[in-house]
C-alpha cells in the first residue's frame, strides 16, 4: 500500500473527500499496474476496537483496522466499493441528497442498463448498504457528508415551551411552536444541523420513552400539560435520527434528559447504550450520535417492589432472551462502557438480570392503580424528583 493511502485514512473532512477517494483509486491503480495487490483499509467497528472514556461520554474507535485484499473472494466488494464511491461522489459534487435505500435502486438502475457492471448487481439493499458502510468506514466519514441520509425520522416529540427553527435548503426558515399542534407531534428530518432550538418557557427536563405507544398515552393523559418539559418516543432502538435528535436537545438546551424503558437485557444493552454511548458498528459517527447525559430511570430492579410491578421470568427457550442473555454475560466481560467504573450501577442492573432471569415492562406502571390514569406520570416525576435513576 502505498504511503499516500495510508495517510488518506487519518482526515475526515468533508471537502477532502473527493481528493482522498481520487488518492485511493490512483493507488488501486497503480498497484494493479505494478502487478501488486491492492489492499483497502477501513476502520474496525467493532467492540474489540472499541473504547470508551467517561470525560467524552461515547465509545470510539481504537488504532484497528481491517484490510481488504484484492483476490477472488474481495475482487467483487472493491469493485462495488469504487462503483458506489463514484455514485456517491457524484452527489457531493451537485450537491443532490439520497437515501439508502434510493442509491440501492439507482445502482441497480445503472448495472441493469450496462451488461459489464452485471458481475456488481446486489441481490438485496442489505448488501448495499453493507458497501456504503464499508466506503464510511475506509474513508473515516459520515454517510452524511456523502449526502447519504437514511430514510428515518427524530423521536415523536411534545412540548409545550419547545421552539424549533429550521433552516432550509434555500436558506429560509421555518418556525415550529410545539405548543401549537395539539395532540400532534414534531419529528423532525435527520438533519439535525439545520434545526436551532430555543424554549417559550423554562424546560425542566426531556423525558426520551423507549415505546412511541407509551409515549403517545402519556401524552394523552396531559403529561406535557402539566409539566414544563420535552417528551419524546424513541420508537425502540434508536436510528440515527433519534440519537441525533437526542444529541441536538443535549447540546443546545442543557436539560436533564430520563430514559424510561424496560427492565431487561436488551433495552439496557441495544437500546439505552446505544442512545447515550453509541454503538460498536458505528465507532465513527459516535460522537456526533449518541446522548452521554442521558439518565437511566427505569424501569429499576428496586421499582419491582416499590410499585409491585408485573415483572415475569424470562423464557429460558426464548431465542431472543437467551442472546440477550448471553450478550449481556459478554457485555460485563469485554464492553468497555459496563466495565467503565462510572457506570457500575448499570453494570449491577446487568448483573442482576442475568442471576434473576426476570424482566419488567415500562408499560407495568399503568397497573400500580388502574383507576388513576396519572399514576406512571406520579411517578416518573417522583423518581426524577428524588433522584431515582442511575
Amino acid at each position: 500500500m502505498s504511503k499516500i493511502m495510508a495517510q488518506a485514512y487519518s482526515t475526515r473532512a468533508t471537502q477532502d473527500l473527493p481528493k482522498i477517494s481520487k488518492e485511493i483509486c490512483n493507488a488501486l491503480i497503480k498497484d494493479l499496474e505494478e502487478a501488486k495487490r491492492p489492499v483497502l483499509y477501513a476502520t474496525k467497528c467493532s467492540l474489540d476496537n472499541a473504547l470508551y472514556d467517561h470525560r467524552i461520554g461515547f465509545l470510539k474507535p481504537g488504532d484497528k483496522k481491517v484490510a481488504t485484499e484484492l483476490n477472488v473472494s474481495s475482487v467483487k466488494k472493491m469493485s462495488r466499493a469504487i462503483f458506489l464511491l463514484e455514485v456517491l461522489l457524484k452527489n457531493v459534487d451537485t450537491g443532490g441528497v439520497n437515501t439508502k435505500r434510493e442509491l440501492y435502486y439507482m445502482a441497480k438502475g445503472r448495472i441493469k442498463n450496462d451488461s459489464s457492471l452485471k458481475p456488481l448487481d446486489f441481490a438485496d439493499q442489505d448488501e448495499s448498504d453493507a458497501i456504503i458502510d464499508f466506503i464510511c468506514e475506509m474513508l473515516e466519514c459520515y454517510r452524511e457528508d456523502l449526502n447519504c441520509y437514511a430514510n428515518d425520522r427524530g423521536g415523536q416529540t411534545y412540548s409545550q415551551q419547545l421552539i424549533v427553527t429550521e433552516t432550509l435548503v434555500d436558506g429560509d426558515k421555518a418556525v415550529i411552536d410545539l405548543s401549537k399542534l395539539g395532540t400532534t407531534s414534531f419529528q423532525p428530518k435527520n438533519r439535525p444541523q439545520n434545526l436551532k432550538l430555543s424554549a417559550s418557557k423554562k424546560i425542566d427536563f426531556c423525558l426520551i420513552v423507549e415505546s412511541e405507544g407509551t409515549a403517545n398515552t402519556l401524552v394523552a393523559n396531559g403529561f406535557t400539560k402539566r409539566h414544563n418539559c420535552i417528551l419524546m418516543g424513541a420508537q425502540g432502538v434508536p436510528s440515527n435520527a433519534v440519537r441525533a435528535w437526542c444529541k441536538t436537545i443535549q447540546d443546545q438546551l442543557s436539560v436533564p434528559m430520563y430514559f424510561f424503558g424496560d427492565l431487561d437485557a436488551y433495552t439496557l444493552q441495544n437500546i439505552y447504550r446505544t442512545l447515550k454511548a453509541g454503538s460498536a458498528a458505528s465507532l465513527i459517527r459516535n460522537s456526533d450520535y449518541s446522548a452521554p447525559d442521558v439518565k437511566f430511570l427505569g424501569v429499576l430492579p428496586e421499582d419491582i417492589k416499590k410499585y409491585d410491578l408485573l415483572d415475569y421470568p424470562v423464557k429460558e427457550n426464548d431465542a431472543q432472551e437467551v442472546r440477550a442473555l448471553k450478550k449481556a454475560q459478554d457485555a460485563l466481560k469485554n464492553d468497555p462502557f459496563f466495565q467503565d467504573k462510572r457506570n457500575k450501577e448499570l453494570a449491577k442492573i446487568l448483573g442482576w438480570l442475568l442471576t434473576n432471569k426476570r424482566r419488567c415492562e415500562q408499560q407495568s406502571f399503568f397497573s400500580v392503580n388502574p383507576n388513576d390514569p396519572q399514576t406512571p406520570e406520579k411517578i416518573i416525576v417522583e423518581k426524577i424528583k428524588r433522584g431515582v435513576y442511575v
